[in-house]
């Protein structure tokens, strides 16, 4: 970017509402990364088997989940509303109408210096490599209130003295817990290879049954959460040992298994920023403030440093990305074409080398962890504009606003294989053009409806180009990334019944394709691009059409005029 796009909020946002000042976003300095190895753990073939078809069986089950907590989130909102309405029925009118003109008044906060690198360190330091010794302790931070959590941890040490009751919680092997402990002995000796190889005979002896000490009575939520904890611990060990690369698969199982817990999210933001996936680290950190919260987490110090860490990241995507640039504007009526419009135009006003194409979400409203407070509902919303350079890596925005399930394609001929050179140019635009901004629209973008949701379905359809090319490794990180994406959904939005189905769908599928299964059936996003080829074809036909009928009509009424002018001249 140029300096012009490059400035903060506050001086894009004060064009639009002058009274107002939003936090800085500096985009001046550049996080440090590990380093990034060339090759990837690939699972055990009897943990996919075992884990994975519990995890499409029990999809159900986690909606049902997810609903219920966020029903008793919601009605502690609730109470909380009518607590205040109450008190406030109590002051003078004359207080009470001063606050609802401070609803609707301009937000006022102060810009936040940038955040340094240190800082970014210390956040991990005390919330990913915090030292997780009994598996216990992930059972836990996903189900127990917050009144058993620990605050603000140090680094690698626990506080026995506010240790829970484990006595309820499901009795672990007692063969895995010899390996888990000689594991986490090395761990805390620093020897973090060997550990990491005995983490994963841990896994290996998950995967044959030795996870729970009644096996026939266990369910598979508690099983889920043993190779949850173990999967946990292999992200750790390998991000000491600076090799992100192999940490990322791992990172996402962790959340396929476990989607509830807050450090799973909080890890995996780490791995993609070590990988320097900014964007996407984004997104995890924002998932893992909103998880701390819905699971009932109450400590502001812990919630304090997710949101620096989300933030830091949103800065950084924003520094690394060349192709276009960004504008958050704030709201709190609604949107109308004409504010749309004006908004657009202050765009262009700041950001002048990014007018190639310009582009508003109106899909789903954006949050900022400046700003945003999961407490208070709803949390201030931002509109997203982006403006791009060059109008052919923006214009595939559109379809996203005018189709429930966009394809972005350029098959010209929707009924006939794609062939080796195809499917690399598809890949590469895929991979550089629309899923970096994609997953960049989505870092401040929590909920939204799942059909419309940007990014799933585009990177399933992304592996399917990976497998032709027999790029195996990228295709087993990419379904592994959006079965963590789809485990999550049902925490994150009210889903209806044709949103499970698909979502079940999705995962069965995904499930399949890692284990090679039913490879002569046809897979649910390759159906659904299918359609948007076919669909874009008959528009195309449609544009044709239409074409041909206005030139028809204008050469019959320049014959008819060539006609009428030679009757008259006669």
């Amino acid at each position: 970017m140029d300096s012009r796009s490059s400035r903060s909020l506050e001086n894009t946002v004060n064009r639009v509402y002058p009274e107002q000042l939003v936090p800085k976003i500096n985009t001046s300095k550049k996080v440090s990364t590990l380093a990034n190895p060339p090759s990837i753990l690939e699972m055990p073939q009897e943990v996919k088997k075992s884990c994975g078809d519990k995890q499409v069986e029990s999809t159900v089950k986690r909606i049902k989940m997810a609903k219920s907590t966020k029903e008793k989130q919601s009605n502690d909102l609730e109470k909380l509303a009518f607590k205040r309405k109450a008190e406030g029925e109590e002051k003078p009118a004359g207080k009470k109408q001063a606050k609802i003109m401070e609803v609707d008044s301009p937000l006022v906060t102060q810009p936040l210096p940038h955040i340094p690198l240190k800082n970014i360190m210390d956040v991990e330091v005390k919330l990913v490599y915090i030292n997780e010794e009994d598996v216990s302790y992930e059972f836990m931070e996903s189900f127990v209130s917050s009144g058993t959590r620990p605050a603000c941890c140090a680094p690698e040490t626990a506080d026995p003295s506010r240790a829970p009751n484990f006595r309820f919680l499901p009795q672990i092997d007692k063969w895995l817990q010899v390996a888990l402990k000689d594991a986490s002995v090395c761990y805390r000796q620093k020897k973090y290879a060997v550990a990491a190889g005995q983490f994963r005979t841990a896994l290996e002896l998950c995967s044959k049954g030795a996870a729970l000490g009644k096996p026939f009575e266990a369910s598979a939520e508690d099983i889920a959460s043993v190779a949850s904890f173990i999967e946990t611990k292999l992200v750790t060990c390998y991000l000491r040992m600076r090799k992100p690369d192999l940490a990322l698969n791992h990172a996402h199982r962790s959340i396929i298994l476990n989607p509830a817990y807050f450090r799973n999210h909080l890890r995996q933001a780490t791995v993609f920023r070590c990988l320097e996936r900014y964007s996407e680290a984004a997104r995890s950190a924002m998932i893992a403030d909103y998880m701390f919260w819905l699971c009932g987490g109450s400590e502001q110090c812990v919630s304090k440093l997710i949101k620096l860490y989300w933030q830091a990241m949103i800065e950084e995507a924003i520094t690394r990305v060349e192709s276009f640039s960004v504008m958050y504007t704030p709201f709190a009526t609604k949107i109308r074409a004409d504010k749309v419009e004006k908004v657009k135009e202050v765009f262009t006003k700041t950001h002048p080398a990014y007018v190639d194409y310009i582009y508003t979400d109106l899909q789903g409203l954006h949050v900022l962890p400046q700003t945003v407070d999961w407490v208070s509902f709803p949390p201030q919303q931002y509109l997203l504009t982006l403006g791009f350079k060059n109008k052919e890596d923006g214009k595939f925005l559109e379809k996203i606003s005018s189709r429930k399930l966009p394809t972005f394609t350029e098959h010209k001929t929707p009924f006939c294989l794609l062939t080796r050179e195809d499917t690399v140019r598809h890949m590469e635009i895929m991979g550089k053009r629309i899923l970096p901004v994609l997953d960049f629209i989505r870092n401040t973008q929590l909920n939204g409806s799942f059909l419309t949701c940007p990014g799933v379905i585009e990177k399933l359809q992304y592996a399917s180009l990976l497998t032709r090319l027999q790029r195996v490794k990228e295709q087993s990180q990419v379904i592994n990334q959006v079965m963590a994406e789809l485990a999550t959904i049902p925490y994150l939005q009210d889903m209806s019944q044709q949103e499970t189905e698909l979502l079940q769908s999705l995962m069965a599928d995904a499930m399949d394709t890692l284990e090679g299964r039913r490879n002569d059936k046809e897979r649910v996003w390759n159906a659904i691009q299918k359609v948007g080829r076919i669909e874009d074809f008959l528009y195309q036909l449609e544009d044709s059409f239409l074409k041909t009928k206005k030139l028809r009509t204008a050469r019959r009424q320049k014959t008819k005029m060539k006609r009428l002018q030679s009757v008259q001249q006669s």
